[in-house]
């Protein structure tokens, strides 16, 4: 199925209001059995939902107490939302008499589908062509369901409702779903809608975070995801709704792809993991490792402002965890405060001698809440200060309650963001509760606390950023075009340095040089060059040609007919059925000059062409030194790969060495980015070495691997 746009969805169909603000609801498969989903629904649906429930079953009169009608089609007035809910041989057709009575919007709960095998898959594939061709909005199928907190509307078959609050949470888990909410219940979190994606047959997570990124309702968008449908498409989307709305998400799992041993050094370097934590960086999603990060995170984006600066004060009364803080901070991207002079002597004329004055202020043990409250005040009204964690461990003459009001109320007065560490059990449950409210989270452990402080300074960077469009050079496409289908014409699907044109004709730099067929051939060549020259074996089977043998450096022009037909010898001996090509006769480059790199593409399944920077040669596979992103690149982007690596200062000059020509470095990026996403036919890619020197940049070898039917 060819997905519909968003822009055609939402002129035809109003987005997906419909989904979250319905009116009238239709339960297909509603049943008064005992125990089933049917039942579940509909008895959810009837506890809260504002709007009208409807049952639909051709096997009652009434259910649950009330009117059930035998098809969609039978059922008056209008429908904003339908739920399918019977066996999977007659969903399709359920779906499809909604689309013919004029439902828009449908969430099929149904199992049985893509995740079952080839007659699932083709059920679900039957099920997107009916979603496309009535313009429906689909959920699912195997779906726990939605919910939507204002209207009270429990669509699903978990055991509760969610609470109210500004968090919008998607995932691919229905159990996971099931159990965030007894847990989230228990903590007093709140949610604006939440979505059991399902099998992801027509909406997927793309829609729904433009969806709640036009929501002005919803302030955190959390996602847990097993998958991104179209990596592209979801950055596109996520940079625009990520300027006003965070999106914090766990993946989970690997990709076969990402896993699988490849020909490549790009491949085995850049899998599908590498592609997920490049495109959601990109797309500015905060991506965490756990459930914990998720709604810690969820919790201080939606409840404090954000930072103007990420300079912490730390307030306690409590030594040791005042230190652990401290640690917490020192392994995040915030930094200590230095408090100004004035500060300093306030506090000193507030504190007792005994207590600590500087960066962590430690108000000691026996500090009551004047105490706290004036040491809070002091270091919030500091104009070095841009957030402040508060930590207090439980004493004979604090009282959580007033702390806790203490903290929302000078919060509240600064403007600052504040993190809450009130360390106890059962006697912090009021306090966290009077904290919740002012919108303030507390944490047991102080590295909580801090890495979502941490979180709002990362979602400040990502919301100023500006993104640039790629540049666009002026390229040979037809010669490169060409070139490439060479391999379709001689039945294989690798290439090598018989490729060197391709860089050639999208202005990557190569040293002079060509593929000679015969001995004869190769001793021209060579006078053409006039030097000593490099001569490598030229076969689509012999990849690690220096392993064999198959490379000679320095080669003098009376040695070339010699060396040609050695190689030759070498490649024979070493696989006597490898297709061979000739040899390439090159200008030799002085690796001694620059610094060996690679440039390289792996294309991901769902994020399409992944780009990789690092140092390269012989290191590239030991060292790992590596940065990758999704192409197309920008040239910030493209800098940010080679200034990420740990080996940048190689190319800034350590050690006495020139300094590369690092923008030449990052314009071959960028050139090779554009020549990726021109041929998606490419399926790998190579550079490797791309010798940055002083004056510019030399791709002295590189190989590649296509896709010849996508030519």
């Amino acid at each position: 199925m060819t997905r519909t746009s968003e822009v055609e969805r939402s002129e035809s169909s109003g987005g997906l209001a419909g989904l979250f603000t319905p009116e009238r609801v239709a339960v297909i498969g509603a049943t008064e059995s005992e125990g089933s989903i049917g039942r579940a629904i509909t008895e959810n649906l009837r506890a809260d939902f504002a709007g009208e429930t409807v049952p639909v079953n051709p096997n009652y009169d009434d259910v649950l107490g009330l009117e059930c009608y035998p098809d969609v089609a039978d059922v008056p007035g209008e429908l904003d939302l339908a739920v399918v809910v019977v066996p999977p041989k007659i969903a399709v057709e359920a779906v499809r008499q909604c689309g013919e009575a004029g439902v828009r919007n449908v969430v099929v709960i149904t199992a049985g589908f893509g995740e079952t095998g080839s007659e699932g898959a083709t059920r679900e594939r039957e099920l997107a062509e009916v979603a496309e061709k009535y313009d429906l909005n689909v959920v699912g199928p195997n779906s726990l369901g939605v919910m939507s907190t204002p209207s009270g509307m429990n669509a699903t078959f978990g055991p509760e409702n969610a609470l109210p609050g500004s968090i919008s949470f998607m995932s691919q888990s229905g159990a996971f779903i099931t159990a965030v909410l007894d847990w989230a219940n228990d903590e007093g979190i709140g949610f604006k809608d939440v979505v059991s994606l399902g099998n992801k047959a027509v909406l997927d997570e793309t829609d729904f975070v433009e969806a709640w990124g036009d929501d002005p309702d919803t302030d955190v968008i959390l996602g847990y995801l097993e998958g991104v449908e179209d990596g592209g498409e979801f950055i596109d989307a996520a940079r625009r709704v990520t300027d006003d709305t965070p999106i914090v998400m766990v993946k989970s799992g690997r990709t076969e792809a990402g896993a699988q041993a490849v020909s490549s050094h790009t491949g085995t370097l850049a899998g599908s993991e590498q592609a997920y934590e490049a495109g959601l960086e990109q797309a500015g999603v905060l991506r965490v490792e756990n459930v914990q990060e998720l709604f810690d995170f969820a919790q201080i984006l939606s409840g404090q402002p954000l930072p103007d600066s990420d300079d912490v004060a730390i307030v306690t009364n409590a030594g040791g965890p005042g230190v652990m803080t401290t640690d917490a901070v020192g392994d995040s991207n915030l930094s200590l405060a230095s408090f100004s002079e004035e500060t300093l002597s306030a506090l000193s004329e507030s504190m007792p001698e005994e207590a600590n004055i500087y960066n962590p202020i430690d108000a000691i043990g026996d500090a009551d809440i004047d105490r706290f409250e004036e040491a809070l005040d002091i270091a919030l009204a500091d104009e070095n200060v841009g957030c402040a964690v508060v930590l207090s461990a439980p004493t004979a003459v604090i009282d959580f309650d007033d702390l806790a009001r203490v903290i929302t109320d000078l919060q509240a007065e600064h403007g600052k963001p504040v993190a809450s560490v009130l360390m106890g059990g059962e006697r912090t449950a009021s306090a966290k509760k009077i904290l919740r409210e002012g919108g303030i989270p507390n944490y047991f452990d102080p590295a909580r606390a801090v890495r979502s402080l941490d979180s709002l300074s990362r979602y400040r960077e990502i919301s100023e950023r500006e993104y640039e469009d790629p540049r666009t050079f002026d390229v040979d496409r037809e010669r490169a075009r060409e070139i490439l289908e060479r391999a379709e014409e001689r039945g294989d699907n690798r290439l090598g340095v018989e490729a060197m044109g391709l860089l050639d004709a999208y202005g990557i730099p190569t040293p002079e040089g060509t593929v000679a067929e015969t001995p004869e051939d190769a001793v021209s060549a060579a006078q053409d060059i006039e030097d000593d020259v490099v001569m490598k074996i030229v076969s689509p089977d012999i990849l690690h040609k220096s392993d064999i043998g198959g490379v000679k450096v320095g080669v003098s022009p009376e040695d070339v007919y010699d060396a040609f037909e050695d190689l030759v010898t070498r490649a024979r001996n070493y696989q006597p059925d490898a297709t061979i090509l000739g040899v390439q006769v090159q200008e030799m480059v002085d690796l001694d000059s620059g610094t060996e790199t690679i440039i390289g593409m792996n294309r991901d399944p769902q994020f399409g062409p992944l780009l990789l920077f690092g140092l390269g040669g012989i290191f590239v596979e030991i060292l790992e030194d590596t940065e990758t992103r999704v192409a197309p690149v920008s040239e910030r982007e493209a800098t940010e790969m080679v200034e990420g690596i740990r080996s940048a200062p190689l190319l800034r000059g350590a050690r006495g060495r020139d300094p590369a020509d690092r923008e030449a470095v990052v314009e071959s990026l960028q050139r090779l980015s554009q020549l990726v996403t021109d041929f998606p036919a490419i399926l790998e890619l190579d550079v490797n070495p791309l010798v940055a020197g002083p004056d510019g940049v030399q791709a002295v070898d590189v190989r590649l691997t296509v896709d010849t039917d996508n030519l």
